[in-house]
């Protein structure tokens, strides 16, 4: 049987994927996917970039995007960073243009106590440099890495993260602090459908990952990712077993970056990806109910 095959966590240049909006969208009729999810962080601006190819494609775009949020554990003065995607956002929303304005802009400032801690390392690095190499993009740690790489002045945008600018490490820099309730509501305000990102990358336990989507069941969160580029068989079981006990939806995506993650494909993750047509239409009915008028 040919299945029609999708990807609902894909970034572009207009956060810290290397592949324009419309290159993402050829790069998924290549692939042979149906349809595609862009999901760049704190931004939906590629949207409207791509929406042109993809009708030119036949390939179907569902409008998203992904906040990184701070979960604060039970019991813990630690937060944990948890994502949130939204599906089917309005890209034109009011509400949610100006909040991820808010969240760019306390981006930029984390951004640039990071270039300075990277500098006093002796790194050769400005704000002005790292712009004018990603013109109109949502510059993440990915950005900052990529270019220390592109430079020469590191071996690998890995080693930057393990040493540098990685959680914990010398020159990293806290986020500003949005939590994932809020990022759930903002969706739901913008006519979004919410999903937990990647569940098993938070390196909970059991309790605890449970404790954290009945958190999010208090803002009505929609669905979880299950099919996840990093999962095994016995991952995405497991995390589908989760989703139907708690009455969520399932989603699936790759998490694509380009050449910022190169060992992971459009559609196929790192080869064994495989997300069907029928977990977009299943969100999609979601979306409709969200969305219809009473």
């Amino acid at each position: 049987m040919n299945q029609r095959l999708i990807d609902l966590h894909v970034h572009s240049t207009k956060s810290d994927g290397t592949l324009t909006p419309e290159e993402v969208v050829c790069a998924a009729s290549t692939a042979g996917l149906s349809a595609i999810a862009l999901t760049d962080h704190d931004t939906v601006s590629g949207v409207a970039d791509a929406a042109g190819t993809a009708a030119a494609l036949g390939i179907e775009l569902v409008p998203g995007i992904e906040f990184s949020t701070e979960y604060a554990l039970p019991g813990s003065s630690e937060g944990k960073e948890v994502h949130i995607v939204g599906l089917f956002i309005d890209p034109d929303n009011p509400l949610l243009l100006e909040k991820t304005k808010e969240f760019r802009e306390c981006r930029n400032g984390r951004n640039a106590k990071m270039v300075a801690a990277l500098q006093k390392e002796g790194f050769s690095i400005t704000m002005d440099e790292l712009i004018t190499a990603n013109p109109d993009s949502i510059i993440t740690r990915a950005n900052i890495a990529r270019f220390l790489y592109e430079t020469g002045q590191v071996k690998s945008v890995q080693k930057v993260f393990e040493k540098y600018i990685g959680d914990g490490c010398r020159c990293f820099i806290g986020r500003f602090k949005v939590s994932p309730l809020e990022a759930v509501e903002l969706i739901h305000a913008a006519g979004g459908v919410a999903i937990l990102a990647h569940p098993l990358l938070y390196h909970l336990k059991p309790a605890a990952l449970q404790q954290l989507i009945d958190t999010l069941k208090q803002a009505r969160l929609d669905g979880i990712e299950a099919v996840y580029s990093t999962h095994s068989a016995a991952d995405e079981q497991y995390v589908k077993n989760l989703a139907e006990k708690n009455g969520l939806l399932i989603s699936g995506g790759s998490d694509f970056h380009g050449e910022n993650k190169p060992s992971i494909r459009l559609g196929s993750g790192h080869g064994n990806l495989r997300v069907p047509y029928e977990i977009l239409a299943d969100l999609r009915k979601r979306h409709e109910v969200l969305t219809r008028k009473v």
